[in-house]
């Protein structure tokens, strides 16, 4: 007769390093967009007016522009900005620093939060956007915004014990179900606080990410990274299916 320990099902355990599909699906979805470079030079570029972010867009004054894409651009190029990129490198750059802090936040939330969250963050970035570069002319591309989001919702939960910066599991969905820490006190954590002021200085210094193409040459759009960023930190509760602690759950140790 088997003993108790032979006979239970094994429970297979997902390696940390794999991708979860909502992940895979957005980084496809990112370079399909991306083809769109394999266009003439004229319809390209008017694909980036279209889809771009550009904050003249929205100039009410009699120094108005018309530009492609009409009252509907006004609306769709808040989200749609994000998933054009200007070359294949800013493409990867963006796609490799999301492996790892969006694997954590799609396991977490599952496809259809994940796709909702990186559009919430997004439409943050683009406001920050907006906000700072007033009369702007130069479309504003790339997911810096959405990557800084999913950056900031993992800190939540990231440095938690058992979760992916413990580095004490080897299952990759048990490491994204633990509770998240409360804002504030994610916010007293040493090392939460450490990755903050690497990211933001980081940010201000150089400006890693997303882009602008236009007249005045390439420049980075470092604001909407921020806005992305604070988005994310402050709206993670409103997609987290996992319950807090207090509500039923152990309160979750930092590491």
């Amino acid at each position: 007769m088997d003993s108790p320990e032979q006979a239970a099902p094994q429970i297979p355990r997902e390696p940390i390093l794999t991708l979860p599909g909502a992940l895979t699906a957005y980084v496809l979805l990112l370079a399909a967009v991306h083809l769109r470079v394999l266009l003439p030079p004229e319809p390209e570029y008017w694909t980036i007016e279209v889809f771009g972010f550009i904050p003249k867009r929205y100039d009410s004054t009699l120094l108005a522009m018309p530009f492609p894409g009409g009252s509907g651009a006004k609306v769709w190029s808040f989200v749609t900005y994000s998933l054009l990129h200007a070359n294949l490198s800013h493409l990867a750059f963006n796609v490799l620093w999301l492996l790892p802090f969006g694997s954590a936040v799609a396991r977490r939330f599952g496809a259809a939060r994940f796709f909702g969250f990186m559009a919430v963050t997004a439409i943050a970035g683009a406001l920050a956007h907006l906000v700072t570069h007033e009369h702007e002319v130069a479309p504003m591309i790339g997911a810096s915004a959405s990557v800084s989001g999913a950056m900031a919702a993992a800190i939540r939960f990231a440095f938690v014990h058992g979760s992916f910066l413990s580095f004490r599991r080897g299952d990759a969905d048990a490491a994204a179900q633990v509770p998240a820490l409360p804002l504030l006190r994610a916010l007293r954590n040493p090392r939460v606080l450490a990755f903050l002021g690497v990211w933001f200085g980081v940010n201000i210094i150089f400006g890693i990410g997303s882009i602008a193409i236009g007249v005045d040459g390439v420049s980075v759009a470092w604001q909407a990274h921020i806005g992305g960023f604070f988005g994310g930190l402050l709206l993670f509760s409103l997609f987290d299916p996992v319950p807090r602690a207090g509500r039923g759950v152990a309160a979750p140790d930092a590491f």
